[in-house]
């Protein structure tokens, strides 16, 4: 007896991974996930470390023992949306088929995150697919938003 296929979801966003850790970046159209998701790759890479994208735009996620896997659209799968110059095809070596998140970044307009002083209140987890996940609020425009995201994951792979 074989065990049923995961189910999936589909969500608005863009999953990657830095070292071990995957990272799922949502927001709304145009809020900077896939050149987030560029610099995030670019500036770990850079430094030795690996990273690389899952998928962009859609992204397809299910519960495996536990944990939330993502995948890239199967239509979309190697290829990344660059507003404004169309959509990219990545080297093999650029992308992954799957990953494990561990983390996720809602990226926000900079108003929203000024009326939440107290972000931790509002809810420093997500849940996704029935697992709880931890959640940083970023504004996408912000130069820091690189930056914030890596401390934090050295802060997840650290402790």
């Amino acid at each position: 007896m074989s065990a049923a296929p995961p189910q999936e979801t589909a969500v608005h966003g863009t999953a990657l991974l830095i070292g071990e850790t995957g990272v799922l970046l949502r927001g709304a159209s145009g809020a900077g996930k896939s050149l987030l998701a560029l610099d995030l790759i670019e500036r770990t890479r850079g430094c030795g470390g690996f990273a690389a994208l899952i998928g962009d735009d859609r992204v397809l996620l299910s519960a495996a023992h536990g944990r939330i896997v993502a995948r890239p659209h199967p239509a979309i799968a190697g290829r990344i949306e660059l507003r404004g110059a169309g959509i990219a095809r990545l080297a093999e070596a650029a992308w992954e088929p799957a990953g494990v998140i561990r983390l996720v970044v809602d990226l926000l307009e900079a108003a929203e995150i000024a009326r939440d002083r107290h972000p931790e209140e509002a809810g420093g987890r997500v849940f996704l697919c029935g697992a709880a996940l931890p959640r940083l609020r970023l504004c996408g425009e912000a130069p820091a938003a690189t930056g914030a995201i890596l401390a934090y994951i050295h802060r997840l792979v650290v402790f």
